[in-house]
């Protein structure tokens, strides 16, 4: 596999401890500063005395920023214990680094090992393999390219075929074609890329190294080079040869450098001139000096003049052409193999870890990697640059498998088809996959991935792949990828689970080493080779695949020994205590610092049940580094409302409340109403339970659809616009698709039919065409008035009785009646400026399925000025506090049965008065901190 490489220099200062990344055009840094301590004194300097003036310590500019607390102290959290955890992890993340780079060069070689482990074409004419497995004791590559022998293509023993830290190395030569004979040279190099070069021309060897003799040496020169004992023999035949002193007595005392060097410059001083470089012997008259030997100036130019004959050397480097006439690969393109191993337990295959393409057998019990390297004339090529990053995300989340319409395995090229023009046309700007990681069980959905280098085989190959991301950047479109992290597969024959006969390999071992709940491997976060296989991992699929961004699924799992199934109170003791992995923090820490320093645009999105504090903090003020965090509450809120609770009794606190979430990390807030857990993992969704109980000639029908349709809409767009910055939704659900997903298994039969998405009623008109346009607009909103990129909102109008909800957000206006009954006419609602405000989303438009009851002469309202008493503004103030005078718009609504209605309303900016504020500013305040 050809791994594309960066053009990055990194050069990692001895005397500090920050790794600096050096980029074309710009400069970045991953700070790891040094513990500062500050001494207080609570005495007082007796008078007339002066303190002595202590030397001020040089602080990089690197450093200056770094404070492993500080973003406790942005959001005035004071905690003890949580602060000590802090400052300890800090240094726990300092000493890691150190020991990182006791093995590695810096951090980008940390994280680049798909480089140099697996197979690798190398130019002299070979491939090399390279595994980690500490715990075997002999090493082989099998296949069907050495008839699957252990013994024909085997690591050597020693150190030339593995180190001490357990890694193997095995070469794999080419095979000669029938008549030809080996190279003369034995680093002979070709050129695998291009189909001709310089090395095809014909010329001989031995002239092309006579041609570069001729032209580099001046007369002379190479005197020495080419008799290279020549001083050396006359030396010795001078001491101890048959002319020379025989005893030490004849030996005498041997005179010193300076002495013997004059002596021979006066012995030669009338030799005739010689090319050949001169060289002085300079003695400083100290002590210590040892007689210094300098290069005469004029010869040290014309040296340092010299190129070295670098163009004679590429010469001799041939090309593909001329390699295929002499070898055929050791490895065919396309060939299964697997490695072999001798452990203590006994003989061993398994499924390579860093195989980039994976398949399974027919029986689905064993797999083989592929050796994917196919000739350059075949290979994919890039057409389509990565597209800007966006302010908003609206992110379509994806599963490639379930993607089509008919009953199977949808391929990547189906994805393709089908698909990203959807995703395009309804207004999205990205789309994160789930599922695309190579894994053995396909009910699993992915989640159990077995091979973390390999695009799974079930929907195609890695150029397929290559050409979906290269396809959904043409349209605009960036690509996130699902990455499961925090745990692997238990599947000994397919995945990393005792992979070298070894029980602690990747993983811990003993209860650790096993979820406690779904049968899954515990990474161990806190071994170097196991740093180096994940971080790398990360690296690989932005490099090699053009990856946008990386979704971290289920970090509860990994942050907790008790994977994340405890009850959390919101103490900060719960983060810190002894139930969290601090190597398991440490690991998302250097996983967001490499990420963002090796490919600045790319987007990381951390999935936390526990909203563990500080994830999306920059890692220098003691967060994790995470640009967003997933809102997990909404979804849950809104299944058990459907579910459980009666419409007269949805609270709109608690609405607003769960969509807001936690305010003091709102700005990167990622929201959705549901995703595929909800249609997925053994749940019903939200068109499931809305319209799964419309029966057709029942009387009811018509209400309950109508009841569906508005909520359906609702929910989505109270969710989109009230908290967060992105925004997230499942394929299918934006059309509320009638059906789950359950893939096949043995309770269906192994049955493919939920296993697909409906796109046929996309093509007809009715109720799933209606919530498609609604959604449609919905995202054509966000992108036209930059919804997700307004201020967050900071007043509300929450009414539980009424069950009304009405807010702001930077000019727009937004009204929600939840009441399953009742509407209200005359309705006021409190708004910051004076103007017209126009009605341009509604509900209960018939183009989206509703009743169309508002006319368009309605579409038109002007504020009026009144001061009342406001019943209820939001749940968190007081309400003797807003005795006010301020702007209203008088909101005329007419009466339907179903009550559900929408009003989406932007400011127009005419006629704007400032308002009228009769509260106390200072009381006012307080009344917020409250």
């Amino acid at each position: 596999m050809t791994s594309l490489s960066l053009s990055t220099k990194f050069s990692l200062y001895p005397n500090s401890t920050f790794l600096q990344f050096q980029f074309p055009n710009r400069t970045q840094r991953i700070s790891f500063p040094k513990k500062t301590q500050i001494a207080c004194s609570a005495t007082e300097q007796p008078k007339g005395q002066q303190k002595r003036p202590k030397k001020k310590k040089s602080v990089t500019d690197s450093e200056k920023g770094i404070d492993p607390v500080g973003f406790l102290t942005k959001f005035g959290i004071s905690h003890k214990q949580f602060s000590q955890f802090l400052r300890e992890r800090h240094k726990s993340l300092k000493d890691l680094t150190d020991e990182i780079f006791n093995r590695h060069i810096d951090l980008r070689d940390m994280a680049s090992g798909f480089e140099i482990l697996g197979i690798h074409r190398h130019p002299e004419h070979r491939e090399d393999y390279m595994e980690w497995a500490p715990g075997a004791r002999y090493c082989a590559l099998v296949g069907d390219f050495n008839g699957w022998s252990p013994t024909e293509n085997c690591a050597r023993e020693g150190h030339f075929g593995h180190d001490d830290y357990g890694y193997w190395f095995i070469i794999l030569e080419d095979k000669l074609r029938d008549g030809e004979k080996p190279d003369e040279l034995y680093f002979q190099q070709y050129n695998y890329i291009d189909d001709y070069d310089k090395g095809d021309s014909g010329v001989p060897i031995e002239e092309i190294f006579k041609k570069a003799n001729d032209e580099y040496w001046e007369p002379g020169e190479d005197r020495f080079i080419k008799n290279r004992y020549e001083i050396p023999a006359k030396l010795y035949e001078q001491i101890f040869g048959p002319n020379g002193p025989q005893t030490l007595e004849e030996l005498e005392e041997i005179p010193d450098a300076e002495t013997r060097y004059k002596a021979w410059k006066e012995q030669h001083k009338d030799d005739l001139p010689s090319n050949t470089p001169c060289y002085d012997v300079i003695d400083n008259g100290k002590e210590y000096d040892i007689f210094n030997v300098v290069l005469d100036p004029v010869s040290q130019e014309k040296f340092r003049a010299k190129k070295p004959p670098l163009a004679y050397w590429l010469e001799t480097r041939k090309g593909r052409q001329a390699w295929l006439k002499k070898y055929s690969p050791c490895i065919p393109h396309g060939s299964k193999y697997r490695v072999y191993f001798n452990t203590p337990s006994g003989p061993l295959e398994r499924v390579p870890a860093w195989a980039t393409y994976v398949q399974p057998d027919a029986e689905g019990e064993q797999a083989f990697a592929i050796h994917w390297d196919p000739p350059p004339e075949y290979a994919y090529k890039w057409k389509n640059s990565r597209p800007k990053v966006p302010k908003s995300l609206r992110i379509y989340e994806c599963h490639v498998g379930i993607s089509g319409s008919e009953p199977k395995i949808s391929s990547f090229s189906d994805f393709i088809e089908k698909v990203l023009p959807h995703v395009k046309e309804a207004g999205y700007n990205t789309i994160q996959l789930i599922g695309v990681i190579e894994h053995k069980d396909y009910f699993t959905v992915g989640y159990r991935a077995t091979n973390l280098y390999a695009v799974s085989s079930r929907y195609g190959t890695p150029d397929d792949f290559k050409r979906l991301v290269d396809e959904a950047h043409g349209l605009g479109l960036l690509v996130f990828l699902d990455i499961v992290h925090s745990y692997s597969a238990a599947d000994e024959m397919v995945g990393l689970s005792l992979f070298d006969g070894t029980n602690d390999c990747y993983f811990h071992t003993g209860k650790r080493g096993h979820h406690k709940y779904w049968g899954t491997r515990m990474f161990k976060y806190g071994d170097l080779d196991v740093l180096h296989f994940l971080l790398s991992n990360l690296n690989w699929w932005p490099t090699e695949y053009q990856i946008d961004g990386f979704h971290f699924h289920s970090l509860s799992s990994m942050m907790y020994t008790h994977n994340g199934f405890a009850s959390f109170t919101g103490d900060l003791e719960e983060y810190c205590n002894q139930y969290v992995d601090k190597d398991a923090l440490l690991y998302l820490i250097l996983a967001n610092e490499i990420l963002h320093a090796l490919h600045p645009d790319i987007i990381t999105i951390a999935e936390d049940a526990t909203f563990y504090p500080g994830l999306c903090e920059p890692t220098s003020q003691g967060g994790l580094g995470f640009d967003y965090c997933v809102n997990l509450s909404v979804s849950e809120m809104w299944s058990s409302f459907l579910e459980t609770v009666p419409d007269h009794d949805w609270s709109m606190t608690k609405i607003v409340n769960t969509l807001m979430g936690n305010r003091k990390f709102a700005d990167k807030t990622l929201v959705y109403a549901e995703n595929h857990n909800q249609s997925i993992s053994g749940g019903r969704s939200f068109a499931e339970i809305l319209f799964g109980e419309i029966r057709d000639g029942s009387h009811d029908t018509e209400k309950l659809l109508l009841r569906g349709c508005s909520l359906h809409k609702m929910i989505r767009l109270i969710t989109l616009t009230i908290g967060g910055r992105a925004y997230l939704n499942f394929m299918g659900n934006e059309f509320g698709h009638p059906e789950r997903v359950e893939f096949p298994m043995p309770s269906n039969n192994f049955s493919f039919s939920l296993a697909k998405r409906r796109w046929d009623l996309l093509a007809k008109e009715g109720l799933h065409r209606n919530l498609f346009i609604f959604d449609k607009d919905l995202m054509n909103l966000d992108e036209n008035e930059r919804v997700l990129t307004r201020v967050l909102l900071s007043i509300h109008h929450v009414n539980d009785d009424n069950m009304v909800i009405a807010y702001l957000r930077g000019p727009l206006l937004f009204v929600f009646n939840f009441h399953p009954t009742d509407s209200y006419e005359g309705y006021r609602i409190g708004v910051e400026e004076a103007g017209e405000y126009q009605l341009v989303l509604n509900t209960d438009e018939i183009k989206y399925g509703g009743q169309g009851l508002i006319k368009d002469d309605q579409y038109l309202r002007k504020t009026i000025s009144k001061r009342l008493v406001l019943t209820s503004l939001t749940p968190r103030l007081p309400l003797q506090y807003f005795l006010i005078s301020v702007f209203y718009l008088c909101v005329h609504v007419l009466e339907f049965n179903s009550g559900y209605f929408l009003w989406f309303c932007p400011l127009c900016c005419s006629d704007i008065l400032v308002l009228q504020r009769r509260w106390p500013p200072k009381l006012l305040r307080s009344a917020y901190a409250q």
